[in-house]
């Protein structure tokens, strides 16, 4: 058996290739929609990929079963629950595929959402006990799936966990202890609460380990997996649409267009959006009025997801040769309307000082004196909720970044404007879309919640 897991640490998705040596053939499970690592892992081993597997309808990323069948002419499989525009075989509970010796099982897991499925490996089929299982969203390390995702669908999150308690006792925790355990996520992902950095486990240490399969009634249970949430970027009911709809494929090799200054200004005054993917110091030095600063140092797609609009023509401003790695991962979720990217950013950008403005950002003692001097200072933490449970800055609104698009409103764009987060990178792309809307003194802190902690500390130990 070839067993791979291929991460992507921006998105902290896990997909797998497994194949059979004996038979040279190969299924991928929840691919990323760029595809050639895959293409590449076939190629080595000399194996075909005769069938995707779908976990589930991922809501975080935008899958790439329809690039991978049509570059290999592999089925599309799901869950006999799932609905589908394209062609797609749907796989009963319990039914067996065979790729040779290597043997998959499938198991209905309902829970995270009504169609997802995990996937028992056999390394030969008389195995008794699993190499190990594919749990996609329904069993983490240290969580499970969240079951809140579908609730705008009419499916309560409270009924979703039901089923999920169920998938989790009745299907996950009957496999041996020794089954390794390999979930489509790991820390950092917004699909569950209390994800560890690792990547494999085991079911035994899970068993141990894991408090959501603590022995507990089912009530306890839907209490505890539904409280603490994080709010989830935007994009998610976009994505999870998409990946069940045919959709154009990606073409990951093609580089966006490279646009003159004058270019692209004259689509941002049509509506276009400039995305500029430099580091926050980079941006805040100077950039084009009006663009929005997501750096591609983080979470870069998961924060464009959530500031930004699906289907919204953008233009990119990177650092050289940075453009169709910008383009790709914003692909990873979707979004595929890139008109273009600037040509020489720093030569361009000298070329039109006109069009060019600098970010304000304040240290701490700068916060201080604006809360101490200015009546109605606006302070915005954007954080999450279960980072803003450890304490905030005193007389924060707390709105989080992937709540910010909707509650603009709620905030008063005339008011002076502090805006932080943890360490000051996601303020830097709060404070460009407020800058963006409309905000016309707008600034975020250097260091974030972080930096005026750490100074609290030190006055009172000073005092």
């Amino acid at each position: 058996m070839i067993f791979e897991q291929h991460y992507l640490d921006c998105l902290s998705q896990a997909s797998y290739f497994i194949g059979d040596e004996s038979s040279g053939k190969a299924v991928v499970v929840d691919p990323r929609r760029d595809i050639a690592p895959y293409l590449a892992s076939a190629a080595e081993h000399n194996m075909s990929i005769d069938m995707v597997i779908e976990t589930h309808f991922h809501a975080d990323f935008l899958s790439g079963h329809l690039e991978l069948a049509a570059a290999t002419g592999a089925a599309i499989a799901y869950g006999s629950q799932a609905e589908t525009e394209f062609e797609s075989r749907k796989l009963d509970h319990g039914e067996r595929l065979s790729l040779g010796q290597v043997q998959l099982e499938i198991r209905h897991t309902p829970g995270h959402t009504p169609e997802s499925i995990s996937v028992v490996i056999y390394e030969n089929a008389d195995d008794e006990t699993p190499y190990g299982v594919l749990t996609g969203d329904t069993l983490f390390i240290g969580d499970v799936g969240r079951p809140d995702l579908l609730s705008s669908k009419g499916v309560t999150s409270e009924q979703l966990a039901s089923l999920l308690y169920d998938s989790l006792h009745q299907q996950l925790m009957s496999l041996p202890d020794e089954t390794r355990v390999y979930p489509a996520h790991g820390a950092g992902s917004a699909c569950g609460k209390n994800l560890s950095t690792d990547t494999s486990s085991t079911i035994g240490e899970q068993r141990a380990d894991n408090y959501a399969v603590a022995p507990m009634s089912k009530e306890d249970f839907i209490d505890a997996v539904t409280e603490g949430q994080t709010a989830p970027p935007a994009y998610f009911a976009f994505d999870a649409m998409l990946n069940r709809e045919l959709r154009p494929l990606l073409d990951e090799q093609a580089a966006p267009t490279a646009l003159s200054i004058d270019e692209v200004i004259g689509h941002q005054r049509r509506g276009t959006v400039v995305l500029d993917t430099r580091d926050p110091v980079e941006f805040a030095g100077g950039h084009l009025v009006g663009s929005i600063n997501i750096g591609m140092a983080g979470r870069y797609a998961e924060f464009a997801g959530g500031v930004l609009q699906p289907g919204a023509p953008i233009i990119l401003v990177t650092d050289d040769g940075m453009e169709r790695e910008a383009k790709n991962r914003l692909a990873r979720i979707g979004f595929d309307s890139v008109v273009g990217h600037l040509a020489d950013p720093t030569q361009a950008l000298a070329s039109a000082p006109e069009e060019v403005t600098r970010s304000s950002r304040v240290d701490v003692a700068g916060l201080s004196q604006a809360i101490s001097e200015i009546d109605d200072l606006q302070l915005v933490d954007i954080r999450q909720p279960g980072e803003t449970e450890g304490g905030i800055i005193p007389g924060a609104i707390t709105i989080p970044l992937t709540r910010l698009n909707e509650r603009l409103s709620s905030l008063d764009a005339s008011k002076p404007t502090i805006v932080y987060c943890a360490g000051g990178f996601r303020s830097s792309i709060a404070a460009s879309r407020m800058a963006l809307a409309g905000f016309g003194d707008v600034s975020d802190l250097l260091g974030g919640y972080g930096a005026w902690q750490a100074a609290q500390t030190t006055a009172t130990s000073s005092a």
